[in-house]
């Protein structure tokens, strides 16, 4: 490991933490035990789920997707002069976050930043990313610490770089313009209790996706001249129907609209990194289908994945973190205490860091 002349690391590994996928028809239904597990998902929308994947050959793009952005945090963070070992390991398919951090212990690392594939605070975007790492620490008895990078949604590369996907990917002639033009932002649906508890404060999940919806929407006006009024919508519910989950669903949302008198709908992914198998199904498939049934015209966008502005600054906040470190917590500091937690159980986790803007 080597920086900048000087310079001393206050880590020497970074973990890119990702949620997993199967990568051949054989390990779909392990993955997705693993993935339900204690979560009360019922046994049809599990084989709904697992079709999802053997439609795609039984292989989910999310692992290669993380190798990608892994490769392009690593060159940026050198051409930034930080030179440390970056790995990624996952919460549901190899290679296991536990495995990964024995691997790295067992090798002479000592102080590991974890940084998740996912930009917002929340049990599942968040909190759940430390009691990966928790879990594997508390059950192995390493040597080894860890801390968590903060939920990065406010990252000024992030709602540019969807700002700049978005507009290349509007069609030559459709008036973005037209009332009859919809723009709609859409992420993950999560239980309503989790979202209520997101945060210090609670709904920072909500909160701080419509703030990057309304940055987003801001450069595109910026661009086009256009003050374009937005919604935002979710997708991939996966919970029994008696809890309830964030609503409006995106394929809902499109009838409504076209209720309305939308003609076109440009749907904009910003809950998510990369375009997985959740992205391309409840999108490319589903939404799509609801849209030509519906006569509308929808522009799907493509989400940040491995663009030069998003990784770019998510390395300079990393680097950062590298260089500096992180406080030792204290009591009821942010991130560091029951933040986000999971109502149904109680888990060892890691600390995160004190960051958030729009508190």
């Amino acid at each position: 490991m080597t920086t900048q002349p000087g310079t001393t690391l206050s880590y020497d590994a970074v973990l890119l933490l990702g949620f997993g996928g199967p990568e051949g028809e054989d390990e779909v239904v392990p993955f997705l035990e693993r993935v339900t597990a204690g979560r009360g998902i019922p046994p049809e929308r599990l084989r709904e789920v697992g079709q999802h994947y053997f439609t795609l050959g039984g292989f989910s793009p999310i692992n290669g997707q993380n190798r990608a952005l892994l490769a392009a945090l690593q060159s940026a963070l050198s051409a930034d002069g930080v030179e440390i070992e970056a790995v990624l390991a996952n919460r549901n398919s190899p290679p296991f976050v536990a495995d990964v951090l024995a691997d790295l212990a067992a090798r002479g690392h000592h102080r590991v930043l974890g940084v998740a594939t996912a930009a917002y605070s929340g049990y599942s975007s968040c909190r759940q990313y430390r009691e990966d790492l928790g879990l594997a620490l508390a059950s192995s008895g390493l040597d080894l610490e860890a801390r968590k990078l903060p939920p990065f949604y406010d990252l000024p590369g992030f709602a540019s770089a969807i700002t700049e996907l978005l507009l290349a990917a509007l069609p030559a002639g459709l008036d973005l313009g037209a009332d009859s033009t919809r723009l709609v932002f859409t992420t993950h649906s999560v239980p309503t209790s989790a979202a209520r508890a997101a945060g210090p404060d609670g709904d920072a999940y909500v909160d701080q996706h419509r703030w990057v919806a309304a940055k987003v929407a801001e450069g595109v006006g910026a661009a086009t001249g256009f003050d374009k009024p937005w919604d935002l919508v979710y997708q991939s519910r996966s919970g029994p129907p008696s809890v309830p989950w964030l609503e409006p669903d995106v394929s809902d949302a499109l009838t409504t609209l076209a209720a309305d008198g939308a003609t076109a709908v440009v749907l904009v992914p910003i809950g998510f990194l990369s375009d997985h198998v959740e992205v391309i199904w409840d999108l490319d498939t589903e939404a799509a289908q609801t849209a030509a049934d519906l006569g509308i015209q929808l522009v799907r966008t493509p989400t940040v994945g491995t663009h030069p502005a998003f990784v770019n600054g998510l390395a300079a906040r990393i680097a950062d973190e590298l260089r500096t470190g992180s406080a030792e917590p204290q009591p009821g500091q942010r991130c560091f205490g029951g933040c986000c937690a999971n109502p149904r159980s109680s888990a060892p986790v890691v600390p995160g860091l004190d960051r958030d803007p729009l508190q």
